[in-house]
């Protein structure tokens, strides 16, 4: 197939310009205007897909080019915009920052070129008049110019038109919008993320309120015109075989939500029907014959996941008996045994695994990683490896030692992994398509 239909990358200088407001901004731009806009994220953050998804109602995935590699992005890119008019990816981080402090790879702007796509950098003005000229130049003159459009943030009315006006004289690229310093702090943070989109109050008044300021000098057509300049990309979409017709049990709900749009197509077209269920709300756990825990933040809802017994016990029974589990990250610590809270009380958990969950105060891996299998396990064999990525102020007092885990740049490497009867559980992410084997082989065991 061919991916031609207008798409844009959203990039910044550096983090906190305003890309994930200015992009949900955006989308709602294009959906008041009637169109159908598909929403992406380079890179593996999971929760500002989710302000498209559950806010905009938009769907929207993750474009990774270390999980995924270009070919595995482009897929990702051409199933997420089927049935949709424009693609509006938002960038990671500063626009030229790759995977290791002195390397693009992974970049917003390595993404930009091997996807073909423009990119408008939205440049945050707080404190800068002409300097953000000789800013702006810098950025678009570093790569191989694929910033064809500036978003002037944080900026004053009073020169946000001379500035514009000065950009496009000198540096020949257009200003596509101006925005005033906007009232409060509109979106709150936790960790180096945002905080989710459930707990912002008002959130879709908030992103109309940033829609209709941005819509008082937002320049359409220049910014249609951009986004349909890029490339015409060819896809070759892989088939794949069907290994199980079973039901997959997949917790979703507030303290498990983390999951890669790719993973749960990929389940999807080896045959497994995926069940949502919540080990918060729901009472028991659904009939199914394997189960994913995902990540999120279950430190946040310890009472309820604890007081939840009889879904506690259903897990655990079906763990005991053999039935096939998968657990990542938030639920790696819910398969515990235990987890001290921020308060200093001890939570019961799953008790699949052994050992006991507990905040710490700093980020203990933070940033992509290949987890490579020691010796045989259930799923992944050994000297096999699947790619993901760890994000986490948590710990336990038992990670497990089934796998080497390694940065992809530098030399650090440690321990993790366990396996109990056919529960496989860890802190990182994993990306399914990155080692087909591994998922294929828990689908099989169902």
């Amino acid at each position: 197939m061919r991916l031609e239909d207008p798409r844009i990358l959203i990039c910044a200088p550096g983090s906190g310009s305003g890309k994930t407001l200015i992009t949900c901004g955006i989308l709602r731009l294009l959906q008041k205007r009637g169109l159908k806009p598909a929403g992406f994220k380079c890179g593996p953050d999971y929760i500002d897909p989710m302000f498209h998804k559950k806010v905009l109602g938009i769907p929207s995935e993750n474009l990774d080019l270390f999980l995924a590699g270009s070919e595995g992005v482009l897929q990702s890119m051409a199933e997420g915009a089927k049935g949709r008019d424009i693609s509006v990816i938002e960038g990671v981080m500063g626009f030229y920052d790759g995977m290791g402090s002195c390397s693009m790879e992974g970049s917003s702007y390595d993404l930009c070129v091997k996807t073909g796509t423009p990119a408008i950098m939205v440049v945050n003005c707080r404190g800068m008049s002409r300097s953000v000229i000789p800013l702006i130049k810098g950025f678009s003159e570093y790569g191989v110019g694929v910033i064809e459009g500036i978003i002037l943030n944080n900026i004053s009315p009073m020169i946000a038109s001379d500035i514009a006006a000065e950009i496009k004289r000198e540096l020949g690229i257009p200003t596509i919008a101006v925005l005033p310093k906007l009232k409060g702090e509109l979106l709150g943070s936790r960790h180096l993320g945002l905080i989710m989109p459930d707990e912002v109050p008002e959130v879709l008044d908030i992103i109309d309120y940033v829609a209709t300021e941005l819509e008082k000098s937002f320049d359409y057509d220049t910014f249609m015109e951009i986004a349909g300049s890029a490339k015409v990309m060819d896809v070759t979409i892989p088939e794949l075989s069907p290994v199980t017709d079973k039901a997959v049990g997949i917790a979703m709900d507030e303290a498990f939500c983390f999951y890669y749009e790719d993973n749960l197509r990929f389940l999807e077209k080896l045959g497994a029907r995926i069940k949502f269920f919540s080990p918060i709300h729901d009472e028991h756990l659904p009939k199914a014959h394997g189960y994913i825990f995902g990540g999120g933040y279950p430190e946040l809802y310890l009472k309820a996941l604890s007081e939840n017994e009889s879904m506690r016990r259903e897990i655990k029974q079906a763990a005991d008996s053999g039935v096939p589990i998968l657990a990542e990250c938030g639920g790696f610590l819910y398969l515990k045994e235990s987890f001290i809270g921020v308060d200093g009380a001890v939570y019961d958990m799953a008790g699949v695994l052994p050992g006991q969950g507990f905040m710490t105060e700093k980020l203990g891996h933070f940033g992509y990683v290949n987890v490579t299998a020691k010796e045989d396990t259930t799923y992944l064999k050994a000297g096999r490896t699947v790619r993901g990525h760890e994000f986490h102020y948590c710990d336990t007092t038992d990670n497990g030692d089934l796998c080497e885990m390694s940065k992809p740049t530098g030399s650090r490497s440690w321990e993790g992994y366990q396996a109990k009867n056919n529960v496989f559980a860890g802190f990182a992410h994993l990306y399914y398509p990155s080692c087909p084997e591994f998922i294929e082989e828990f689908l099989r065991k169902i």
